[in-house]
């Protein structure tokens, strides 16, 4: 697993053993940052399900301000806090270590807002709509921000929940990417 791009370009990241974290593949992620292009620049990047901390690192990579990287697994924050020593960005980054639903309740309160959101839960997990919807309801992404969720590619999610409208998805293999923006009509009640 390595940084495809930008300032620490190649830069090799610790991975996990076993097979309780699955990083994003490198053709996923490259795939992502290559449709974000310039919005990655001076974002603000939230990354829940961090995992391995992969994807926020590479938008640190690719100029991204800050990122926040959420995981509720001990092993996974430790290993992302490494990555982000490893790789110079820990003073550009946060690591909290919650589950998902409780911090974007958090992070409501403190009137935090992100540019970009980007979710790899579970494969297997459900509920992805209720972390929309949540979202939506604590107001954390920024109203020209973008949500991307990683799912396989056999889990359909709704054009439409709470607020957000599905406005692409792409598939690589098993995975898909959905991506949610505002719903304008819904949002501007």
């Amino acid at each position: 697993m390595r940084v495809i791009s930008g300032e620490i370009r190649g830069k090799r990241l610790k991975s996990p053993k076993g097979k309780k974290i699955r990083p994003t593949s490198n053709k996923v992620k490259e795939a992502i940052f290559n449709i974000l292009g310039q919005k990655i620049v001076d974002c603000i990047f939230l990354d829940l399900f961090a995992g391995t901390g992969n994807i926020g690192i590479e938008a640190l990579s690719r100029g991204a301000q800050k990122a926040v990287f959420v995981d509720n697994n001990f092993r996974s924050v430790k290993l992302i806090k490494y990555n982000l020593v490893m790789t110079g960005f820990a003073d550009r980054s946060m690591v909290i270590q919650k589950n998902s639903f409780k911090v974007i309740e958090v992070l409501g309160k403190k009137h935090e807002k992100f540019d970009i959101i980007f979710m790899d839960p579970p494969y297997d997990m459900e509920g992805i709509s209720g972390l929309l919807e949540e979202i939506y309801e604590k107001r954390i992404l920024k109203d020209s921000g973008i949500i991307l969720i990683e799912h396989r590619n056999n889990k359909k999610l709704p054009e439409q929940v709470k607020g957000f409208i599905k406005i692409r998805e792409k598939l690589y293999g098993d995975t898909c990417i959905s991506f949610f923006m505002y719903d304008r009509e819904e949002h501007n009640d």
